[in-house]
């Protein structure tokens, strides 16, 4: 296991460091001690490491990852995630806003609560939180499922296309095209299985699904005038 401690080493060293190992495999399991807040930490990777990060991060955190494991014990800034391919980013806090923004695959779990436009553009991820999200949530999410343990706030799913979304407490309201949908067994065992995967002990049968009611994207030659 290999140790960068942030306090001494610069942001640019550490991710240099990540990508060399990444090259060689040569140390798959890294512990980034005292990040401080930092942003851009553990980004762009694009092989099987396992990366500890000890503390609160900035923006952008994971960004960009493939294959990797990054586990922040702490709290992220806004974009944690961002444009990730596929891996696993575990957020032990709370995440800022914009957390798996345009994210094509992997896992996303925040233990915490998320802020607003958490998913937004969403594109096959799958995103799990343990507490509340903010506003314009899964704004235009196009594929994926987002899981809210919490409540949800204003705008769920504005202009949603195909990403599906389950919501354990209250939503505040729904965006443009978002409509509450059945929960038909498919979806209760869908939704189990991403509960398990991010490893929280609820009861799919507690969750209501969302989904896009396909009005916004479907052109219809009837309604020609007002396009």
């Amino acid at each position: 296991m290999k140790t960068i401690d942030l306090s001494s080493a610069t942001v640019r060293e550490l991710n240099q460091a990540l990508h060399e190992q990444a090259r060689a495999l040569t140390e798959r399991e890294w512990v980034v001690s005292n990040p401080g807040g930092k942003h851009n930490l553990a980004v762009g990777l694009n092989e099987a490491l396992s990366v500890e990060i000890v503390g609160h991060a900035g923006y952008y955190c994971a960004g960009m990852n493939q294959k990797a494991s990054v586990t922040i014990h702490g709290n992220v800034g806004v974009g944690v995630a961002e444009n990730m391919m596929s891996g696993m980013v575990r957020v032990k806090g709370s995440a800022s806003q914009s957390a798996g923004a345009t994210a094509h695959g992997g896992l996303l779990v925040i233990e915490g609560d998320a802020g607003a436009r958490c998913g937004i553009s969403m594109k096959g991820v799958d995103i799990v939180v343990g507490g509340n999200i903010g506003h314009m949530s899964c704004f235009m999410g196009q594929a994926g499922r987002l899981v809210v343990c919490g409540d949800a706030g204003d705008a769920l799913g504005d202009s949603l296309y195909e990403t599906r979304i389950y919501v354990k407490g209250r939503v505040k309201s729904l965006g443009s095209d978002c409509i509450e949908k059945d929960m038909r067994p498919e979806h209760l065992e869908e939704l189990a299985e991403l509960l398990n995967r991010a490893g929280f002990d609820e009861d799919p049968a507690s969750f209501k699904r969302y989904g896009s009611a396909r009005q916004l994207y479907n052109f219809k030659v009837d309604n020609a005038s007002a396009y």
